[in-house]
């Protein structure tokens, strides 16, 4: 494809977002290059996230009434018309050049057989880049042991419209699985690469490790039980490292961050797009 013309259409799947849907949307209106369309996608919200959306003069806002990320996935993914689909979450902040970034990727000769997924830098923890870098080798470079490929993140990935057609059928629409994870699998069956790219991050906020312990527990559990579902029996290496072990790092995370906010103040936010690029 030509760099100049891939158009990047942006899925941003919500509900009840909009305490971060405008800083996510201020984010995508200062991108050095604009995507071609913003997809929100209002998965029966009960707040003003539609609202939010809707002030914005380059976003469409889909309703979607079944409940649950995957079916808002799948309707704004259905809904895209650009030649490239960028996925991220509400709470996401982009770095100014990511849409720059996704089209320079797609315009590579053969990047159509590719799946795209970069990074993220959590900025709402202690020792961010530590916590960062943490999250990138379990949930990246483990991920690629255990299945054989990469997984796409939901908050930092794109794929071309035609590889979402070619699996918008087949793909899984279960509540209980991490459905990113569940797409990579079902395209990387297709025979298409799923890409790991460190060279650009969006800015995230680490949630579910400040929830309540039991939602955690039960969250993480998902990256296991989509490894099974698709018959892997590394889920059980998966379980351990990343279920057990991880909720009891979710733990020493959350006290350090208490016994650091004790001392310190709180964890410090974004600042720059400098902050991100580690």
């Amino acid at each position: 494809m030509n760099h100049s013309r891939v158009r990047v259409s942006i899925v941003i799947p919500a509900y009840n977002e909009e305490f971060h849907l405008r800083s996510c949307l201020q984010a995508i209106a200062e991108q050095t290059v604009p995507p071609y369309e913003v997809i929100v996608v209002d998965n029966n919200s009960t707040d003003r996230t539609a609202e939010v959306a809707a002030a914005y003069s380059f976003v469409k806002v889909v309703r979607e009434s079944a409940q649950g990320r995957v079916y808002a996935r799948n309707a704004g993914f259905d809904a895209a018309q650009g030649d490239i689909i960028g996925r991220i979450d509400a709470d996401i902040v982009l770095p100014a050049n990511w849409v720059a970034h996704v089209q320079a990727f797609y315009s590579r000769p053969d990047s159509e057989r590719h799946a795209w997924s970069g990074a993220g830098y959590f900025y709402n923890v202690r020792l961010p880049r530590l916590v960062s870098f943490a999250y990138g080798l379990l949930a990246f470079r483990l991920n690629k042991l255990l299945a054989g490929h990469y997984t796409l993140w939901g908050s930092n990935m794109a794929l071309t419209r035609r590889q979402w057609r070619a699996v918008q059928g087949t793909v899984c629409d279960r509540l209980d699985i991490h459905e990113d994870l569940d797409l990579a699998m079902h395209l990387h069956r297709l025979g298409y690469t799923i890409t790991y790219d460190t060279g650009i991050k969006t800015y995230a906020e680490l949630r579910r490790v400040h929830s309540e312990r039991q939602d955690l527990w039960n969250y993480l559990q998902w990256w296991p039980r989509t490894l099974r579902e698709h018959g892997h029996r590394s889920w059980l290496i998966c379980w351990f490292f990343g279920a057990f072990l991880l909720y009891q790092a979710a733990f020493i995370l959350v006290l350090a961050d208490k016994l650091g906010a004790a001392f310190k103040g709180k964890p410090a936010s974004v600042k720059s797009d400098a902050d991100v690029r580690v």
